[in-house]
């Protein structure tokens, strides 16, 4: 689309922003499932402080804090990582294809659920058969009352 948002984990902070505050809204596991899916977006802005040796909880706690109260006037705030802080990295120039984000958002998404599908499939209930452990129903291996 030739569109560009702003770079430094700025857009990651802005959805998680707006997730947490979804998440106030939802009930049950569904809040505990958006809450997750927010807070994993702060890996970006974390992995690029830690990969320019800069301490990643308190840039993580300002931009928190940046978005939190500003909401959309902060969506393109990111980590600087040549002051060692938070800035309007789409103003300094740290850009992003759109395109790409959102195929970013898309990929890791699928993933997400690919493996939760997995892990349902895994996890399946144990029987409502009273006697199954008895006639060797329920697995373990044992190879039945051979004896």
């Amino acid at each position: 689309s030739g569109s560009v948002v702003a770079g430094g984990g700025a857009v990651e902070m802005c959805v998680s922003n707006y997730l947490r505050r979804l998440a106030l809204e939802i009930e049950g596991k569904e809040q505990l499932i958006v809450l997750a899916f927010s807070k994993a977006l702060e890996v970006i802005p974390r992995q690029l402080c830690d990969n320019a040796g800069l301490e990643s909880t308190d840039i993580l706690s300002a931009l928190r804090r940046k978005h939190a109260h500003e909401g959309e006037d902060a969506c393109w705030y990111g980590v600087d990582i040549e002051e060692g802080g938070i800035t309007n990295t789409f103003e300094l120039g740290v850009w992003e294809p759109s395109d790409n984000k959102m195929n970013s958002f898309e990929s890791a998404t699928e993933a997400a659920c690919v493996i939760l599908s997995i892990d349902e499939t895994v996890i399946s209930p144990p029987s409502q058969d009273p006697n199954a452990h008895a006639s060797g129903m329920m697995g373990g291996g044992g190879g039945g009352g051979v004896g």
